[in-house]
């Protein structure tokens, strides 16, 4: 998926955001499990088992998709059935805004995560969202089912979902050769964008068929079911077994640390192109927090929950076919990219909005997302050439939350102008997000003339790297 810095995201990208630290990984040795985790001196690469002989890595991966399903799901039913219920925009923005808040807050997570005991966390977080999820289908049961009640439910489901990413940031090299890791997180990335498309057209169909608080009843299930799979994964020892002492000691470094980790992201970032890119992309993203906020209102006006579903999914296959093609992009000036990149997928959003069928609207809407796709890809790749290692992380966190901030803000706004304009009229001013990349960068020569991403070093980007150490 794309992540937070100069590439667009959708309510559901958290789990991938730009905002872990390279230190958020504890040093614990690993648990004794079968042979294909890491428990033993690791042998040379070419000798390591499969990846997918070990048992604790297919047990984490089955229950990534399994939760991320649900949180596809639940995402899709509760805006569409906050909609349904009151039939504004503004409620569904609101909405919305809460599932987004994990863009404000993950950044706070990972150093909590760090000092937390991870099974138990693991394993707690999907029964928490299990039990209060089933909270909407009893109140429905019982005729009390209201706006109100699922917007005192959704604050609970999302703060269980923070600890995921750093989680998996902290876990992965417990269970996984360091050799191994970076398939490992390869295949989990590609999980979850393939989940994004699927669960999405899915949802909107389940909720067609059977309505939306049935959908919940299904939802608490894979809840129940990744549960069980973490709990079947082996760790031995834990990042919270520490004296009072240690304890103490650790929350105030860690929050020195978080800071001093904060300033050197700001002081590196200063001064260079990536904060004008950071810029296009809060934009881009405030028109996106917009669009998802008034997408069901849109969808129910073309043919209902079905229709809903299937832009969601379009969204999502746009955006994995803009990663699958963004390596034959990397020649290509990163400039130039954003400037026609972005401006086609603004044609193709209005066309998609005015397009005379709801299947022409599904395809063009899908369309306009493959430049935010290559993007993201490219993007990433930008980061890990023209930073240095050690600040990588920091420097990602500042700008997944700078430009990640204005998701929420987008759909409490765009539920307000939904209201006010109407829904097509705000589904094309949202296109503006996108075309507004590729006019800044017209008017920006020095934006224009960014080297290809295979050419990009340093200098290019303005980024300092002779003696800045940490940035401190």
């Amino acid at each position: 998926m794309p992540t937070a810095s100069e590439s667009p995201a959708t309510s559901r990208d958290s789990h991938d955001a730009e905002s872990q630290t390279d230190d958020a990984s504890p040093t614990h040795e690993p648990s004794t499990t079968d042979p294909g985790s890491s428990t033993d001196p690791e042998p040379p690469a070419d000798r390591q088992p499969s990846l997918w002989r070990n048992r604790d890595f297919r047990r984490f991966f089955a229950g990534q998709f399994v939760t991320n399903a649900g949180d596809s799901l639940y995402t899709v039913a509760v805006l569409w059935l906050v909609f349904e219920l009151s039939g504004s925009t503004v409620l569904t923005g609101i909405a919305n805004s809460m599932l987004l808040l994990p863009w404000l807050l993950q950044i706070l997570a990972g150093p909590i995560v760090d000092r937390l005991p991870l099974k138990p966390v693991l394993v707690g977080s999907q029964l928490v969202q299990g039990v209060v999820v089933l909270a909407l289908p009893l109140a429905a049961a019982t005729g009390n089912l209201s706006v109100g009640v699922i917007l005192a439910v959704v604050p609970l489901l999302v703060l269980s979902t923070l600890v995921m990413a750093p989680m998996q940031t902290t876990l992965l090299p417990r269970i996984v050769p360091e050799t191994r890791l970076s398939n490992a997180n390869s295949a989990l990335a590609t999980v979850t964008l393939g989940l994004d498309m699927v669960f999405d057209a899915l949802g909107g169909a389940f909720i067609a068929v059977f309505g939306a608080t049935t959908l919940f009843l299904f939802d608490s299930v894979t809840f129940a079911l990744a549960a069980l799979l973490f709990a079947g994964i082996g760790l031995s020892g834990d990042a919270a077994e520490t004296d009072d002492e240690t304890t103490t000691g650790r929350d105030e470094s860690v929050l020195a640390g978080y800071l001093d980790d904060l300033r050197a992201g700001i002081d590196t970032l200063r001064g260079t192109v990536f904060v004008e890119l950071i810029l296009m992309t809060a934009v881009a993203n405030f028109a996106i927090g917009v669009t998802l906020a008034i997408l069901p209102s849109f969808g129910s006006g073309l043919g209902g929950p079905a229709i809903y579903g299937l832009l969601l999914g379009a969204l999502g296959i746009g955006r994995l076919i803009g990663s699958v093609v963004a390596p034959y992009l990397e020649d290509v000036q990163y400039g130039r990219l954003l400037l026609v990149g972005h401006s086609l997928g603004a044609c193709c959003w209005l066309a998609a909005v005015y397009a005379p069928t709801p299947a022409l609207t599904v395809v063009l809407f899908g369309l306009s997302w493959v430049p935010a796709g290559a993007s993201g890809v490219l993007t990433a790749t930008l980061n890990q050439t023209v930073f240095p290692k050690d600040l990588l992380g920091r420097v990602s966190s500042v700008k997944g939350t700078a430009s990640g901030a204005t998701l929420p803000l987008g759909s409490l706004v765009g539920g307000v102008v939904a209201a006010v304009l109407g829904t097509t009229t705000t589904m094309g001013l949202a296109a503006v997000g996108f075309g507004f990349t590729g006019l800044y960068t017209l008017l920006r020569p020095r934006i224009r003339r960014l080297p290809s991403v295979a050419d990009a070093d340093p200098p290019a980007f303005d980024v300092a790297v002779a003696g800045d150490g940490d940035g401190e």
